[in-house]
């Protein structure tokens, strides 16, 4: 039968099924296609937080939300085109999510009568839905069989496949290719033969199910994007910054050295560092979180490029050791994949409200600089320049990251070496042989001069106690302990004059209305400014990369503003350090749900003021 092809500029499709039904394999393997088909794409998983919560329950639905196309794609998109479902759980939890009059893909088998029950359903949900929705039902779980008839393997491991048959069906429903997804399976197989042929022939499967079926008479096509000319790849936040803090050690000659504690949403850099050795990368799982951080203060002191990562309440526990490496000025990093909280709280949803933890979580007058990045591709670039900051100025530096940024992902073009910028590694230097070294002399911009282990003629004791502001011996005086304080403080402040000038992101400054963002909510805010641009708003949007310290001319630059409106997965961190900086009154937008801003919600929101 012909089918109808209707070309579209974009689609949001989610997978959404029980934590073993594959939906992250599926929405990533359908990501990488799109990607490597020429599509722009941003993606957004949604984990469980329990390593294995009853089969067929809502608190055991995994999903992996995919927005594509041939236009510039900033954010995991809104409602969906498509919703494709496993169980009746993955409908009740998803339904909020699909546009009016979207397709619903369905898996029968996960509507039974057990499965309604489990997901706690008076009826079967898809009968009532029939005139709202356009529903496919498709007895998933009955055609893998069917298509796995003549393999000789157990039902249940037939029935792991019926995720490829969902991939499949959904790869022809997008006229996308199924290729890349064959040499994956190859590969992931690779010496379990009967693995590969009975993934490939599940997919194959789903793809030809549409193609022969009479009940499906329309197809989606979408051309490729147009982008910068370069290479790409499809990236996840964790990877990129692992790849970033790679490039930096390259740069400045550093070995590489990871101490961490396995954390979600943080543990994948650790996992995509160890794959690194022969770019000299040391990796260090410890016993703890205290002993990660100190681990990476001993590493800094050996002359090493020292970073970890956490999340919040991993965090907590770094906070005195990240002291010590203040009062020591020693260069490192510290990633922050933020997660919602307080305590173990949400631990596989996102949130923003660390920011005043990174900036004023220590004891003491404790200075650190704090990064954040904006798009999972950005991470590299922000983990790059964390590493420039942390070994040109001799300070532990934060890098603020979240759970969207970390498991989302994006094409990302990327550099070569050559192309990044020239890190200057501070280092301690005599010019004659019989001079001393006095670790805490500073050069012109309040950096002590740091000498590494090993260095003949420059030995020396570093501790937590206070320092001698040039000797470096341990010093009570009061006045001493003032002039450091305010040293150490100096040193940070003096960063922010080499940011680059402040430049709106999007609009112009004639725009009556500022939107003042930092972190992941950068693309959801793109996306709707792209709306106010094509309807003429008096609107511009402004997006901080650098959180402490903030910019030094901020505050010249917002105020010929009327209005200021600041978005925040927290309750308003980053507006009570701008009220403090501007001196004036700014409008709040808060969610604190566990999950992005949708571009809808930012333009209904901000539209209220313009």
């Amino acid at each position: 039968m012909v089918k109808k092809i209707t070309e579209v500029t974009s689609a949001t499709i989610l997978f959404a099924g029980d934590s073993g039904d594959g939906m992250q394999l599926t929405g990533t393997e359908f990501t990488n296609t799109v990607a490597q088909t020429g599509n722009d794409v941003s993606t957004l998983p949604d984990f469980p937080a329990e390593i294995r919560a009853p089969g067929g329950t809502v608190s055991g639905v995994s999903g992996f939300k995919v927005h594509f196309g041939s236009i510039e794609i900033n954010s995991p998109g809104d409602l969906c085109d498509i919703l494709v479902v496993m169980n009746a759980a993955a409908l009740k939890k998803s339904l909020l999510s699909i546009k009016e009059n979207g397709i619903i893909i369905a898996n029968t088998d996960g509507f039974d009568a057990k499965n309604i029950r489990l997901a706690n359903c008076e009826e079967n949900p898809l009968e009532r839905l029939q005139d709202s929705y356009t529903i496919y039902q498709i007895d998933i779980s009955k055609q893998t069989q069917l298509a796995l008839k003549d393999f000789e393997m157990s039902t249940k491991d037939k029935d792991r496949s019926k995720n490829m048959f969902a991939l499949g069906f959904v790869y022809w429903l997008y006229s996308k290719p199924m290729d890349f997804t064959t040499q994956f399976v190859s590969q992931k197989f690779k010496g379990k033969k009967i693995l590969v042929e009975a993934n490939i022939t599940v997919l194959k499967a789903g793809y030809n199910y549409g193609e022969i079926t009479e009940t499906i008479t329309e197809k989606y096509t979408i051309s490729k994007a147009e982008m910068p000319k370069g290479t790409y790849r499809n990236i996840t936040g964790n990877q990129a910054i692992a790849l970033g803090f790679v490039a930096a050690a390259q740069k400045a000659g550093k070995q590489l050295y990871y101490g961490g504690y396995p954390i979600t949403p943080a543990s994948d850099i650790l996992h995509n560092l160890a794959k690194y050795r022969s770019f000299n990368v040391k990796t260090f799982q410890a016993e703890d979180e205290i002993a990660a951080m100190t681990s990476i203060i001993g590493a800094s002191f050996a002359g090493a490029l020292a970073i970890t990562a956490s999340s919040g309440p991993g965090i907590a526990l770094k906070t005195e050791a990240m002291g010590l490496g203040v009062i020591q000025e020693l260069p490192m990093v510290i990633i922050n994949v933020q997660r919602g909280g307080p305590s173990t709280g949400l631990p596989t949803k996102t949130e923003q409200a660390d920011l005043l933890q990174a900036v004023y979580g220590r004891n003491g007058e404790a200075p650190i600089p704090v990064l954040a990045a904006k798009s999972p591709a950005d991470c590299f670039y922000k983990a790059y320049e964390a590493a420039k900051i942390a070994l040109e100025h001799n300070t532990p530096v934060i890098l603020l990251s979240d759970g969207y940024l970390a498991n989302g992902s994006e094409p990302w073009n990327f550099p070569t070496i050559e192309e990044l910028p020239e890190i200057h590694v501070a280092k301690a230097q005599k010019l004659y042989e019989e001079e001393t070294y006095f670790p805490y002399q500073r050069n012109e911009h309040g950096v002590r001069s740091v000498a590494y282990l090993g260095m003949k003629g420059f030995e020396h004791v570093l501790g937590g106690l206070e320092k001698d502001e040039l000797t470096g011996n341990v010093s009570y005086d009061g006045d001493n302990h003032e002039i450091m304080t305010k040293k150490r403080q100096e040193k940070i402040d003096f960063i922010a004059y080499k940011y680059p000038k402040t430049q709106l992101n999007y609009g112009n400054e004639s725009a009556k209305t500022l939107i003042i963002s930092w972190g992941s909510p950068y693309g959801s805010i793109r996306t709707a400014m792209r709306t106010f641009m094509e309807e003429h708003k008096s609107v511009a949007f402004l997006h901080l990369e650098h959180i402490y310290p903030l910019p030094n001319d901020l505050q010249e630059f917002t105020n010929n503003f009327e209005t200021i409106i600041v978005p925040e997965l927290n309750n308003k961190q980053l507006l009570h350090l701008l009220q403090s900086e501007l001196k004036r009154e700014l409008v709040p937008y808060n969610k604190i749900q566990g999950m992005p801003f949708t571009s809808n919600e930012i333009y209904d929101f901000v539209s209220q003021y313009l």
